[in-house]
């Protein structure tokens, strides 16, 4: 019987030897690029963020000309993203709020990230993480499913459950670089309908492969 402790310990060595340097597959340059992505991010694809932003960032490289931008201007560059009305509005919003009451400098706080618009807890830990490199975890579909998948969380029934096993088991230093260990081996082995168990590195302490193995 694997303990919990193991499993960490096994999950964590692991991917600092296979995968030393994950990060973001979404492209940006600056914190506010990476923020928009982000939030045009929810409920889509990285792949598809990856196509809009290039001539959206031509249009409005920052804040400043974000929050100036017309809601129809903004709506035909994302139209093709998922929820692109809400998404227009939280953008120009958030884009505002940054302007006005950030002097335009995204913040490094996960409090003060979810005071702008369109901005949830798993957003403003990603920026906290990723830009500022803090101990942040965020907690998409890809990680709340694989962490329960290999037995990292117990019975953990919302992302914020996840959130707060995961941090309180990952040490401090790895906890930024696990997010992206978790969603990339979500979103390219351990699949939802088809994970690549047999091509998995760490099958032998996952909870889902033992009871697969065993069924």
């Amino acid at each position: 019987m694997i303990s919990v402790k193991e499993r960490y310990k096994f999950f964590i060595e692991y991917f600092s030897i296979h995968q030393p340097e994950a990060e973001t597959e979404l492209v940006y340059k600056t914190p506010y690029q990476l923020l928009v992505a982000v939030i045009l991010s929810a409920q889509c694809t990285d792949k598809r963020v990856n196509m809009i932003t290039p001539d959206f960032f031509k249009r409005f490289p920052d804040a400043k000309s974000l929050s100036k931008a017309k809601e129809t201007e903004v709506f035909e560059l994302i139209r093709t993203c998922s929820y692109p009305n809400n998404k227009t509005k939280h953008l120009i919003g958030m884009s505002s709020m940054l302007e006005h009451d950030f002097k335009g400098i995204v913040p490094d706080d996960v409090d003060e990230l979810q005071k702008l618009p369109g901005v949830g807890r798993k957003t403003a830990n990603v920026i906290a993480a990723v830009v500022y490199n803090k101990p942040t975890m965020a907690v998409d579909t890809h990680v709340f499913r694989v962490a329960a998948r290999i037995g990292l969380t117990n019975k953990a029934k919302t992302p914020i459950e996840t959130e707060k096993q995961l941090v309180r088991n990952i040490p401090v230093s790895k906890i930024s670089i696990a997010h992206h260990w978790l969603i990339l081996h979500g979103r390219y082995v351990c699949m939802a309908r088809k994970p690549l168990c047999k091509q998995c590195g760490i099958s032998s302490i996952c909870k889902f492969y033992e009871k697969s193995t065993k069924s």
